[in-house]
């Protein structure tokens, strides 16, 4: 089946910028590009021809990123794909952007972008045309509020759950006795922040891949720690897998579980990538299968391809038990279809139901 002819409209401030991402993207027979220097031209050009894909930058002259990010989401919702820096600011707003609805984030160094972006070409490719097959959705435009004290924040209705406790540093956090391993690619950010912020404080250990680049995992951990009853954190070689914690692979590297005696702990390596991915959800979904067995949820969420469906099926196939997220609350229905068509998964559930299908089949798993 051949195609589809997608217009992609650039959005920088940085003539570099527009002229690679035209060059690169232009690779593609089936893609018309169309840039513009701020989102004031941006908003014109749209009005006379509605592109399928933004790709946009963040920090502009007269409207920021963000800004521009939250009128096209509320006003006419279109996939956008953000393209930011790699400094501390620029990764923490990436983060922003993707919950105000960017469907994806890419990596854009300070230094070197033209060589930067054509080195990554088919990545940029693949990523624009994945981000077309988007739902994106409709935003309501509230003002902004503060955070939820962690205290106050309602839990799964259906779970019964212990009563509030402190945090606690990981040396005092117990040993996991179950692993929930969870995967996700495209809206997986909005997903897992909606799972684990409904997780209690002394939820099993949790392991995940989210399909992000490097650096910018390390702020989308240390965004959900600020949010979440549960510990979250950015993995790190040797950190074990304990209760009321979730360890989150970092960019660029696979994540796999081990087992030493009664314990779990994480190893980070490099290695090749894996269904197109590094971290790759099959790699980390293999190696829970042969550390933990029955001891183990294994949990597909919202993605684009098949990352995370053999690794899936290899952990059903020792035991634990599986789940995937349901077509009408993923964002792109690629990675749970997949699994769900090789015979994967255990149930399917929509994604407000998650948690407590996590929480209960964990509570099974360990009886």
């Amino acid at each position: 089946m051949a195609k589809r002819v997608l217009s992609v409209l650039v959005v920088d401030d940085s003539a570099v910028v527009r002229q690679a991402a035209t060059t690169i993207l232009s690779q593609d027979p089936g893609i018309v590009v169309t840039v513009a220097a701020d989102p004031y031209i941006a908003l014109d050009k749209m009005g006379r021809s509605r592109p399928d894909v933004i790709l946009l930058d963040i920090e502009m002259p007269r409207m920021d990123g963000l800004t521009f990010l939250r009128k096209i989401m509320t006003e006419d919702p279109i996939p956008v794909v953000v393209c930011s820096g790699l400094a501390a600011k620029g990764t923490a707003t990436a983060i922003r952007a993707l919950e105000e609805g960017a469907v994806e984030v890419i990596a854009k160094p300070q230094l070197n972008v033209r060589d930067f972006l054509h080195d990554s070409a088919s990545t940029l490719i693949d990523v624009v045309r994945e981000a077309a097959e988007v739902r994106v959705r409709r935003r309501v435009a509230s003002p902004s509020a503060p955070p939820v004290p962690l205290e106050s924040r309602r839990h799964t209705a259906d779970v019964v759950l212990p009563p509030p406790a402190r945090r606690r540093s990981d040396r005092q956090h117990a040993a996991a006795d179950i692993v929930v391993a969870i995967g996700a690619s495209t809206g997986g950010t909005e997903a897992l922040r909606t799972i684990l912020t409904s997780m209690p404080k002394d939820a099993p250990g949790i392991v995940i891949v989210q399909h992000m680049p490097e650096r910018f995992t390390a702020a989308f951990a240390q965004r959900l720690d600020q949010i979440c009853p549960i510990t979250v954190k950015e993995a790190a070689p040797g950190d074990r897998v304990v209760r009321g914690q979730a360890l989150i692979a970092p960019g660029n590297r696979h994540l796999l579980l081990h087992r030493h005696g009664t314990e779990y702990e994480v190893e980070l390596v490099d290695g090749p990538r894996v269904s197109r991915h590094r971290p790759s959800v099959d790699v980390l979904f293999r190696s829970v299968a042969q550390a933990a067995g029955p001891h183990a949820v294994g949990v597909l969420l919202t993605g684009m391809g098949d990352d995370g469906a053999a690794g899936l099926l290899e952990m059903k196939r020792g035991g634990a038990a599986t789940l995937a997220q349901d077509e009408a609350t993923s964002v792109v229905f690629g990675m749970p279809k997949e699994a769900i068509e090789r015979g994967a998964v255990d149930r399917v559930l929509p994604l407000p139901g998650m948690a407590a299908g996590i929480l209960n089949l964990a509570r099974s798993s360990g009886r």
